[in-house]
C-alpha cells in the first residue's frame, strides 16, 4: 500500500525567501497528521501544496502515486479528490446552506437532484446542522459556517481532508464544535492533514505530530513523545512556551 501524501525534498521560494527546506515526509492512507509550530513555520505553505494551492520550485508531491505539480497533473480532478477546510469559512453568501453543499458534486461529479439533496442531508445530519439546511450563511453563527464548510468538502467524497487553522478565526465558544466534527472523521479513518494551534485536539486525535520552524519539519512524533519528551531543541523549547502560557 503506497503512502496517500508523499512529500519528498520539497523546496519552495517567495523571491529571497525559503519558505520551505528539504522537506521529506509520507501520511498513511486513515493518519491523521497534525502540524504544530510557531507562526511563519511553513505549516500552511506545506499542507497548500498537496492541492497546488501553492507551486513549489523543487522537489515531488505524490497524491494517492499521482505526481502533483507534474505537467500532466489534472488540477481540478485533483482538488476534487482533497477536501480542503480553509480558516475563513468561503462559503457563497448568496446561496443556502443547502445550495453551498450540493453545488460541486452537481457540477463536478453529476450527482443531480434528489440524489446530490439527501447526500447533503447526510452530511449535515454529520455535522449536526441537519435544521439549517435552508438557512443563509450570513444567518449563522462562525462555528456552524465552518461545520457547513467541512460539509461541503466531504460531499466531493475526498480520500483526504486537509484542515488549515480551522478554528483560528472562531470564537472559543464555538473552536469545540468544529474539533468533534473533525474528531468524528478521524475516528471514521479519514486521511487528515490539520495544522492548527489546538493543542489538546492534537494530543488526542494525532497519529502523528509533524513539528515545523523556519520551513523544516525538525521532528516526527507521537503525541505522547511529543508532549512529554520533545527531542529536538526548538520543540522542546516549543513545549515549554506551551506550558508557561
Amino acid at each position: 500500500m503506497h503512502p496517500m501524501i508523499m512529500f519528498s525534498k520539497i523546496n519552495k521560494w517567495y523571491g529571497e525567501y525559503q519558505a520551505l527546506t528539504d522537506i521529506t515526509a509520507q501520511v498513511q492512507p486513515g493518519e491523521v497528521v497534525v502540524l504544530c509550530g510557531p507562526s511563519g513555520s511553513g505549516k500552511s505553505t506545506l499542507i497548500r501544496t498537496v492541492n497546488r494551492l501553492e507551486d513549489i520550485q523543487n522537489g515531488q508531491i505524490l497524491f494517492d502515486g499521482q505526481d502533483v505539480h507534474g505537467t500532466d497533473a489534472q488540477i481540478n480532478r485533483l482538488r476534487s479528490r482533497v477536501g480542503f477546510v480553509f480558516q475563513s469559512f468561503n462559503l457563497f453568501p448568496h446561496l443556502s446552506v443547502l445550495e453551498n453543499i450540493t453545488l460541486a458534486p452537481s457540477k463536478i461529479r453529476n450527482l443531480k437532484g434528489a440524489a446530490a439533496k439527501q447526500k447533503a442531508m447526510e452530511l449535515l445530519d454529520r455535522v449536526g446542522l441537519a435544521h439549517k439546511a435552508g438557512a443563509y450563511p450570513a444567518q449563522l453563527s462562525g462555528g456552524q459556517q465552518q461545520r457547513v464548510a467541512i460539509a461541503r468538502a466531504l460531499a466531493m467524497e475526498p480520500p483526504v481532508m486537509l484542515f488549515d487553522e480551522p478554528t483560528s478565526a472562531l470564537d472559543p465558544e464555538m473552536v469545540g464544535e468544529v474539533l468533534s466534527v473533525m474528531k468524528g472523521l478521524a475516528k471514521d479513518g479519514m486521511t487528515m492533514m490539520c495544522v492548527t494551534h489546538e493543542m489538546n485536539f492534537a494530543r488526542e486525535v494525532a497519529d502523528t505530530i509533524w513539528f515545523m520552524d523556519a520551513g523544516q519539519i525538525l521532528e516526527k512524533s507521537k503525541p505522547e513523545a511529543f508532549f512529554l519528551q520533545p527531542s529536538h531543541p526548538r520543540a522542546q523549547r516549543f513545549i515549554a512556551d506551551l506550558r508557561a502560557h
